[in-house]
């Protein structure tokens, strides 16, 4: 395969199953699916000889042609807030959940190997409280060939919206964390918002962004998809 050629597309869903499902259904041109903010839901209850109510089993939606890499929840309150699906046309390259290497609710990272090379791929959601960057600032890992970073970062910053007139010291520790794994921020072929405010109030914003491998001649460039 070559990465080159890679599809990836990210989303924070807002815990909608519909928008969740419809996006499996329709948008199997892309090789990779990014989620934050996934719908999780009671599926079932589980017999168990600790309770006499039964357990219950949480699960989010699923798709035939995806493959779905997420921490299990252990509880309706430790749901993950970040979901990867990669289509199942990529099963030959040993796509996986690596917990061994960052295990938060809010921060998913999938290895994959091509030509007898491990890649990674983070998927971030960062609430109001940032506490998926403190934790990875606080984190020491070694890891090479971190292909991209991308999420819902929930940070406002001029350096990426023009709207916006401030700088937010967030965002040095972002940096510092891309620049960790050789990464640099991607500016979009059409910069644009990325949240749409549902009030007269409020306007629209930039807080997901992308972080691409530095220098890289794979995967180069990202887009925004336009709100229809």
């Amino acid at each position: 395969m070559i990465i080159q050629n890679l599809k990836i597309f990210s989303q924070n869903v807002c815990k909608n199953s519909l928008v969740t499902n419809t996006i499996l259904e329709t948008l199997s041109q892309f090789d990779i699916i990014l989620i934050q903010k996934p719908p999780w839901s009671e599926i079932q209850k589980i017999p168990s000889s600790s309770n006499c109510e039964s357990n219950p089993l949480i699960g989010t939606c699923h798709h035939p042609n995806w493959i779905v890499f997420a921490r299990l929840p252990t509880n309706s309150n430790d749901s993950p807030r970040v979901i990867s699906y990669v289509n199942i046309r990529l099963k030959s390259l040993r796509f996986l959940l690596r917990k061994d290497i960052f295990d938060h609710c809010d921060i998913n990272i999938i290895s994959f190997t091509n030509n007898n090379i491990c890649h990674y791929i983070l998927n971030i959601y960062s609430d109001s409280s940032h506490s998926a960057l403190k934790y990875l600032k606080d984190t020491e890992v070694n890891i090479n060939n971190v292909l991209l970073m991308t999420g819902d970062f929930n940070i406002r910053d001029s350096l990426w919206d023009p709207s916006f007139p401030f700088h937010s010291s967030i965002s040095d520790d972002l940096f510092m964390i891309a620049d960790s794994f050789d990464l640099a921020l991607s500016v979009p072929t059409n910069p644009g918002p990325t949240r749409f405010s549902d009030t007269a109030r409020e306007s629209d914003s930039v807080i997901d962004l992308m972080f691409l491998r530095c220098d890289s001649i794979e995967l180069d460039c990202h887009t925004i998809l336009t709100k229809s």
